[in-house]
């Protein structure tokens, strides 16, 4: 089979803000496909920028005193250093406010037009009368007209995913100045996205460029119908301007994808790689797109029909995730939570945090959550443990008693057998993006590797000279296991798997990971990793911990149907003493939520679809003030399993899922460790 081709990008940073610990779930999500992709000998291009367009851009430089350009030139400086120090590995990093980006913009929207699929209207457009300037959807915030959730984006509600007009938003008011908006009338252009609802629907569903999943999820837009795209906005506005306009400018949305061409069409210049073979029409190169699902609607519906419209191929695949948590809930700036890749950068290897998010994510858009104690419990484990100590119990023997040499045969060769084996199944975890199963099966042999290790003891074998042969055999087999696993880990670990090939003196093949390297001089090792101090993770949260006003105030009374008031300490009294009889009456079972929605009736439950292995069961639970429903689907829960059904309100609750905290928002849910089942009952 010939090698394929592809350009793979990631979704483009807004330039208006530091990169944070959610950006990067994306970006080494990307990396480790690229990484695999290009192991195994694939040709891919590997592109992305900043975002650079829009009102927030604007805003920003003005209150800093600054130019827009200016403002993205400091902020691309700080993504770029981001990147590179999580080796992130870009073939190119551009930005959208490029010559490049305005010929295509331009272009691209000339084409639409002269085939018919531009056209004008005069419109009613929320105007904010303090700021003298007509609202983009983003700076218009009130309740969303569908689910009745407060303080939504004027052109879609975070809570339940709808789309709509932000003249339609209740209790609406300008994230500018606070001003209630007043309606006032404006020229805009305006792309004709119902003419391509057959295609997109076909598109969509038969061409597999999304998982059942999102494709499922896309239909309930075409249901509720397309509507015409706004793709124009007035002055004042830092963007491109619309050929022959006057105070006309293209909507960010507009030009941000085209920003995956332009960065493209920037390194193709410097590198003479052929720009018109991965965009023109019928084109067979492979190109994918990693976004997350907030981005989905502009990805799977404007962004192809744009091309489709203007004679350009559409891309390949969409893979879409889901958010970052932290410790169960969504990051927090008062808790420390919300952290910088910078801040990370300051306390923690960036390799520990790629083999986490690694060891966590598969192709759905399930939310990834950062578990710290998890986190460094799994990378201790796995990097250390497992992994490293493999080679550093085995090399020094190799260079201090056969002067570097590996021995010219293996000592167990089922077990070499065994980690070449499992090369099938890893490449096809990585190639769909389901790299906690990758993980899975390269650990499963790590774990065989050191029960080798420890039960053939080469610190034993040592002390005995007769040995020196079993010792030789033992160690050279321990490190070709080593060799295995460093180089299935390679796109998860670059650097340390870099430094492996140097202490090894080869060049690992990823497709030859489980062929053992015998009869072969080695360097002498170095250490390779070292284990996370839980003092480091702490000191990372303290820093990024920001003051806010709430907690200078005086603290609120409690409630008065609160059952329990804290001690001086801070900490809910203990209740009664109980037996081990009490105790033993209780039946927790592991499960997983399936299907999570608010009850809208009701001010902290959220009702949850949770499967126990054995059955489904409906818990109603209080918990609506800490989680969003969407980010618990695919959560482990421990649930109360044996509590006798409750008829409420609102539906019989079938159980009781196991959380801490004193309530409001400090509610934390227990975590289940990996490999709990569900139905696995907690003792």
């Amino acid at each position: 089979m010939s090698p394929r081709s592809m350009l793979v990008t990631s979704a483009l940073p807004y330039a208006n803000g530091q990169i944070h610990l959610g950006h990067m779930l994306e970006h080494i999500q990307s990396d480790i496909f690229v990484r695999y992709q290009r192991a195994i000998g694939n040709e891919v291009y590997y592109v992305c920028a900043d975002d650079c367009h829009g009102t927030p851009i604007m805003l920003k430089a003005n209150q800093l005193g600054i130019s827009p350009e200016e403002l993205i030139e400091q902020i691309g400086i700080s993504h770029r250093k981001d990147f590179e120090q999580f080796f992130i590995s870009y073939d190119n990093y551009y930005r959208t406010h490029s010559p490049e980006n305005q010929h295509f913009s331009e272009e691209i929207y000339k084409k639409l037009k002269e085939n018919g699929y531009i056209t004008t209207k005069t419109i009613k457009q929320l105007y904010d009368p303090v700021k003298n300037m007509f609202l983009p959807d983003r700076f218009v915030k009130g309740t969303c007209p569908r689910c009745g959730a407060q303080d939504q984006y004027g052109d879609n509600c975070e809570v339940c995913s709808a789309t709509y007009d932000p003249t339609e938003l209740k209790d609406a008011y300008s994230v500018v100045s606070g001003a209630k908006p007043i309606l006032k009338e404006s020229l805009h252009y305006f792309f004709d996205l119902p003419k391509f609802k057959d295609f997109l629907h076909d598109y969509i569903q038969n061409s597999k460029v999304l998982s059942s999943e999102m494709a499922n999820k896309l239909e309930e837009w075409f249901k509720q119908g397309l509507k015409d795209w706004d793709l124009s906005r007035d002055a004042p506005y830092f963007g491109f301007k619309i050929p022959d306009t006057e105070d006309k400018y293209f909507y960010v949305w507009l030009d941000a994808p085209i920003g995956y061409m332009a960065s493209f069409k920037n390194y193709c210049d410097k590198t003479g790689v052929n720009f018109e073979e991965f965009f023109k029409e019928g084109s067979t190169k492979e190109l994918y797109h990693f976004i997350g699902k907030d981005i989905l609607y502009f990805h799977s519906l404007f962004w192809p029909a744009t091309l489709k419209g203007s004679g350009h191929r559409v891309p390949t695949g969409l893979f879409v995730h889901g958010y970052v948590t932290v410790n169960g809930t969504k990051m927090s700036k008062s808790k420390g939570t919300f952290i910088q890749a910078s801040t990370y950068l300051k306390h923690l290897k960036p390799e520990c945090l790629r083999y986490y998010f690694a060891s966590k994510m598969n192709n759905s858009a399930v939310d990834l959550d950062l578990a710290l104690d998890d986190f460094v419990a799994k990378v201790n484990s796995d990097i250390v443990g497992k992994t490293v100590n493999l080679a550093s119990r085995t090399a020094g023997f190799i260079t201090k008693r056969f002067n570097g040499k590996l021995a010219s045969k293996v000592y167990d060769e089922t077990l070499q057998q065994k980690a070449a084996s499992i090369l099938d199944k890893v490449k096809d975890a990585y190639e769909n993006r389901n790299y906690a199963e990758a993980i899975r099966e390269i650990m499963t042999l790590a774990d065989e590797a050191n029960r080798f290790i420890a039960r053939e003891a080469p610190w034993v074998l040592a002390k005995d000279e007769s040995q020196n042969e079993k010792l030789h055999l033992v160690c050279t087999q321990g490190l070709n296991l080593f060799k295995a696993i460093i180089t299935y880990l390679s796109p998860v670990l670059p650097q340390v798997y870099k430094e492996s090939c140097e202490f090894l003196n080869s060049d690992l093949k990823f497709e030859e990971a489980g062929v053992p390297l015998l009869d072969h001089e080695i360097n002498k090792f170095k250490p390779l990793f070292t284990r996370v101090d839980p003092k480091d993770v702490e000191a990372m949260v303290e820093e990024s911990k920001q003051d806010l006003k709430a907690q200078n105030a005086k603290p609120q009374a409690q409630k008065k149907d609160e059952k329990k008031e804290s001690t001086e300490g801070g900490y809910i009294p203990l209740d009664p003493e109980i037996t081990i009889d009490d105790f033993v009456k209780l039946d927790l079972r592991v499960g997983t939520i399936l299907e999570a929605e608010e009850v809208k009736e009701a001010r902290k439950l959220l009702k949850l679809k949770v499967d126990l292995g054995f059955e489904t069961r409906q818990i109603f639970a209080g918990i609506k003030s800490a989680y969003e429903a969407t980010s618990l689907v695919g959560r482990k829960v421990i649930v109360v399993a044996n509590l006798k059904p409750r008829q409420m309100k609102f539906g019989l609750s079938e159980g009781m899922v196991m959380a801490a905290g004193e309530g409001g928002q400090e509610i934390f849910l227990l975590n289940v460790d990996d490999g709990a089942k569900n139905g696995d009952k907690v003792h």
